[in-house]
């Protein structure tokens, strides 16, 4: 069972999709998408959701049905730019829509919960990005309801992309096929510097109400499921320092009208989440790991890294050269040990081969698009997606420990 109704075009012959100039075979099942949000993350969703088919044979064919946001002359224009049929100022009228099969949710942490919740519940798919909740009694609410809605072929999935890069992938395969051997060490760094300016506007990521936290949630929470999927351990423990370089910015950007007048007016309001948060772990297989997240760390742009040393080989990435994947391999001749840079773009190398000529890299918004791809051929084949919302509980218990320990100062908090 697929779960929620998956549309059919009704028309004979062939369909000439909207400002696409792209013909497709009648009877072709669709996949129809209704998103929530089209900032930054609506944005990059939705070229995902554009751009699947056309590399991928899917069993599905995704439909950009509806795109939901508050103010109509915006979401209205988001629509026309990112290819939506049509618009909603609400989002419970996509959840109530009889043409809309899936729920992807691009909003605010606070909002997730009762979106993801509803959407299930109304059977419905969905696509939540990360992390999944402000809170891990959010999330096991929403794990819970997952599972739920699971037994009966409705399946929800949380957007950690970095899954998806092909450099990632790739180690992840080789920690499967035990090329590392016993693993050791974790090393995890998401490094970005676009706040280091204190004065950059506010914006609702340094709101804890509605990002739930900073630096940790929004960037370190891509670390820690990183590691965690790519060792195949959970973290059992951890104790972290946090610190908020900049106490207060200018009231602007996206909380302008929400009790400001804007940058220009030197107008400013307080920070409650964390600009940079670091902190040790161990992890259940006896690995310990050291991890930060920082957007204050000038000269970085996205660097989310991540180096794994086991007992016969390592693996090094650095997302700023995403195409790259560093691994050594202990086995080598002594005289020739080191670390290889393998350049991961040959067809052989996952996801690749649907793409461009061999040697033509690929970037951020790929990702997205791998992630639709296995979202929709999960779908199809009625298996749960991952990962999977109980994945991203795991996540967002590590999270509250991390500030828990940063809270009391304490040199330990396990996770359970």
């Amino acid at each position: 069972m697929i779960g929620a109704k998956i549309g059919k075009t009704a028309s004979h012959g062939l369909v000439n999709l909207r400002n696409k100039g792209v013909a497709m075979a009648e009877n072709t099942p669709r996949l129809r998408i209704g998103m929530v949000g089209y900032a930054f993350m609506g944005a990059v969703h939705s070229h995902a959701w554009r751009t699947a088919h056309r590399f991928f044979d899917l069993p599905l064919t995704p439909e950009l049905t509806a795109v939901a946001g508050r103010n109509l002359a915006a979401v209205t224009a988001a629509a026309e730019r990112q290819g939506w049929k049509s618009v909603e100022t609400d989002w419970r009228r996509l959840v109530e829509r009889d043409d809309i099969d899936l729920i992807d949710i691009c909003t605010p942490g606070n909002t997730h919960r009762e979106i993801a919740i509803a959407a299930l519940q109304a059977g419905k798919h969905v696509l939540c990005e990360k992390p999944l909740a402000n809170t891990v009694e959010e999330a096991e609410e929403m794990a819970d309801v997952a599972r739920a809605a699971a037994a009966n072929g409705v399946f929800a999935m949380c957007g950690f992309t970095y899954r998806r890069t092909p450099a990632l992938t790739l180690a992840k395969r080789f920690v499967d096929e035990g090329r590392l051997g016993e693993i050791r060490h974790v090393r995890a760094q998401y490094l970005q510097d676009w706040l280091s300016d204190a004065d950059a506007p506010l914006t609702w990521r340094m709101d804890k109400a509605k990002a739930g936290s900073g630096a940790l949630g929004d960037i370190g929470a891509h670390s820690i499921d990183t590691a965690q999927w790519i060792t195949g351990s959970d973290i059992a423990g951890v104790s972290a320092i946090m610190k908020t370089f900049v106490g207060e910015r200018p009231v602007g950007g996206d909380l302008v009208g929400l009790g400001g007048k804007g940058a220009s007016d030197a107008e400013k309001g307080p920070v409650t989440v964390d600009d940079a948060t670091a902190f040790t772990a161990r992890f259940d297989n006896g690995a310990i790991g050291v991890f930060e997240a920082t957007r204050f760390a000038l000269g970085r742009k996205n660097a989310m890294r991540i180096e794994v040393n086991g007992s016969m080989g390592a693996i090094a990435f650095d997302f700023e050269e995403s195409n790259v994947l560093q691994y050594f391999d202990g086995s080598d001749d002594q005289a020739a040990q080191g670390f290889r840079r393998i350049i991961v773009t040959e067809p052989v190398h996952p996801y690749v081969g649907n793409w461009w000529p061999a040697g033509h890299g690929l970037g951020y918004e790929h990702g997205f698009t791998h992630q639709v791809v296995d979202l929709v051929n999960a779908i199809s084949a009625g298996e749960q997606p991952r990962p999977s919302f109980d994945d991203a509980l795991r996540v967002q218990r590590v999270l509250a420990a991390v500030e828990a320990s940063a809270g009391d100062r304490s040199t330990w908090h396990a996770i359970s």
